[in-house]
């Protein structure tokens, strides 16, 4: 099937966050929105990974499902390794999606259809269950989210104090 070769190569395009430090690369070319959107993005993204990597995989521990059970043309050439839950690509795809959505909507709605495809990527490849995804999305939605409220927080402080004492 066609669409194996593509979800595989998206899904090892994602390994290490080099699709969304890429797209930043790009984006950063360009001044203004553009750019703090990439900025955002990354930030965010690497933040999650973090998260997700060194804090919440090892708590939960969930061993990641058999590779034997996944076709050929489907399967990555090296199965991954370390634990499963939640995964850490759909995080990274989530939250430098939304953080840059938060500098740039347009460029989010963009983004926001990529980073599912990434998380349904790690799916079709064997390398998560439905379940990482769904709660890999989430984390880096919400990590993306939060960020944007504490900017926000913080600006409205400025604002209200512009010469603090």
């Amino acid at each position: 099937m066609p669409a194996d070769r593509w979800l595989r190569r998206l899904s090892t395009a994602t390994d290490r966050g080099a699709l969304w430090l890429g797209l930043a690369g790009l984006l950063g070319l360009r001044p203004g929105r553009l750019r703090r959107a990439a900025v955002r993005g990354v930030g965010c993204q690497l933040a999650s990974s973090a998260l997700v990597n060194l804090l919440l995989k090892p708590v939960f521990g969930r061993v990641r499902p058999d590779p034997a059970g996944v076709a050929a043309p489907r399967a990555l050439p090296r199965p991954p390794r370390g634990h499963s839950f939640p995964s850490g690509h759909a995080a990274s795809a989530a939250a430098f999606a939304v953080g840059a959505a938060a500098e740039s909507p347009a460029l989010g709605a963009a983004l926001v259809p990529l980073a599912l495809g990434v998380g349904y990527s790690r799916v079709h490849v064997g390398a998560h269950r439905p379940s990482d995804v769904i709660a890999g999305l989430a984390v880096g939605s919400t990590l993306a989210l939060a960020a944007r409220r504490r900017r926000s927080a913080v600006l409205a402080g400025a604002e209200r104090n512009p010469h603090p004492t």
